[in-house]
C-alpha cells in the first residue's frame, strides 16, 4: 500500500506549471470521452476569500470539495446529479488549475474560511463531500467546529496519509520526509514533472481521456502551492481528533489502483478511522483514486441512499 503515498508525492511534484501547456478548463471539458458535465452554475461572491465557490441546484446545501492540483470541474458530474435536489457550493481551491495561490499555511486556512463562509451564507448544517485532500479539510472542518458539519462523504482520503506508508510514523518524521521531498521538487525538470504526473495519473484514473483533463489542470496549478499543501497534508495527524466529529461520516475507498487485497484496504481504512465513532465505510471496487471519474454510478448510489 506504499504505492499511495509515492503517488500524492508524485502529483504534486508534476503538478506545475512548468508542465507542457494545457487547454482551458471548458474545452477540457468538451473532450470526447471525459464524461464531464458541465452544469450551468454562478459564482458567489467571496470577499477576501482564499477560495471561489461556484453554485448550483436547488434545496439543502452541499459543498464539494476538490483534491490535489484539481479543478471544481472534478465535480461536474456529481453536481449535475445533486442539483435537482441540493443546492451545491463547489469550492475553487487557491493555487490549483488557475485559482491564485495564497501564502501558507494553505490548508488550515481553506478550513478557517470554509466555515466562515458556512456562518457568512447562513448554510444549516451543509452536507460536506471532499475527495482526497478536499477530504481531510472537510474532516479537519468537521473537528474544529462540529457545529457546522451536517454530513460528510469522504472520498479516499486519510486523516494522516503518512501513516499510511508507515504506521508508526511520527508527524516530526513526517514533517521531516516532506521537506526533504519539497527540496527534491525544486530539483526537477519539467520533463520529469510530466513523465511522472502521467505515469501517476494512469494510475489514479481509469479513462486516458480523463487523465488528460486532470493533467491540464494540474499544468495551470500553482507548482509552489501545490507543493505547500502537499507537505501540510503529509504531516498532520488529525486521527487523534476525530472523536470531536459528530456529523454522520461515509467513508469511501477506491477498490482499484493499489498494491493490497480488498480485506487490507478494509483494514487500513479501519486503522485510519478508528477514532471516527459511526463512521461506514464502502468500496469503489471498480474505481480508481478519482471515483467520481471511474465509477459515478457507484459514488450516486451510495450518496443517494446516505443523503436519504
Amino acid at each position: 500500500m506504499s504505492y499511495r503515498l509515492v503517488s500524492f508525492a508524485v502529483l504534486a511534484a508534476c503538478a506545475s506549471r512548468h508542465a507542457p501547456p494545457a487547454s482551458s478548463s471548458s474545452a477540457a471539458r468538451a473532450t470526447p470521452g471525459t464524461a464531464l458535465a458541465s452544469p450551468s452554475s454562478a459564482r458567489a461572491p467571496v470577499a477576501d476569500s482564499p477560495f471561489g465557490v461556484r453554485i448550483t441546484g436547488h434545496g439543502p446545501p452541499v459543498i464539494l470539495i476538490p483534491g490535489l492540483a484539481s479543478s471544481a470541474d472534478v465535480w461536474d458530474t456529481t453536481v449535475a446529479h445533486l442539483a435537482p435536489r441540493f443546492t451545491c457550493h463547489v469550492l475553487e481551491l487557491p493555487g490549483f488549475a488557475g485559482r491564485p495561490a495564497i501564502a501558507a499555511p494553505v490548508l488550515s486556512t481553506v478550513r478557517d474560511a470554509l466555515a466562515g463562509y458556512i456562518r457568512a451564507h447562513h448554510l444549516d448544517r451543509p452536507v460536506i463531500v471532499g475527495h482526497s485532500l478536499g477530504g481531510f479539510i472537510a474532516l479537519d472542518l468537521a473537528r474544529s467546529a462540529p457545529e457546522l458539519a451536517g454530513r460528510l462523504v469522504i472520498v479516499d482520503a486519510y486523516p494522516f496519509l503518512s501513516a499510511v506508508f508507515d504506521p508508526n510514523i511520527t508527524v516530526d518524521a513526517a514533517r521531516d520526509i516532506a521537506e526533504s521531498w519539497r527540496r527534491r521538487l525544486a530539483r526537477q525538470s519539467a520533463a520529469e514533472y510530466e513523465r511522472q504526473n502521467r505515469g501517476t495519473l494512469a494510475r489514479m484514473i481509469t479513462d486516458p481521456a480523463q487523465q488528460e483533463v486532470a493533467l491540464g489542470w494540474g499544468a495551470r496549478s500553482d507548482r509552489a502551492a501545490v507543493a505547500q499543501a502537499m507537505a501540510e497534508l503529509m504531516s498532520t495527524d488529525l486521527r487523534p481528533a476525530l472523536f470531536a466529529i459528530t456529523a454522520p461520516t461515509l467513508v469511501i475507498a477506491a477498490g482499484q489502483g493499489h498494491d493490497t487485497d480488498r480485506d487490507a484496504l478494509t483494514r487500513l481504512f479501519a486503522a485510519q478511522y478508528a477514532g471516527l465513532r459511526g463512521a461506514r465505510l464502502a468500496i469503489a471496487d471498480r474505481a480508481r483514486h478519482f471515483v467520481m471519474l471511474d465509477d459515478p454510478a457507484f459514488l450516486f448510489s451510495e450518496l443517494d441512499t446516505f443523503l436519504r
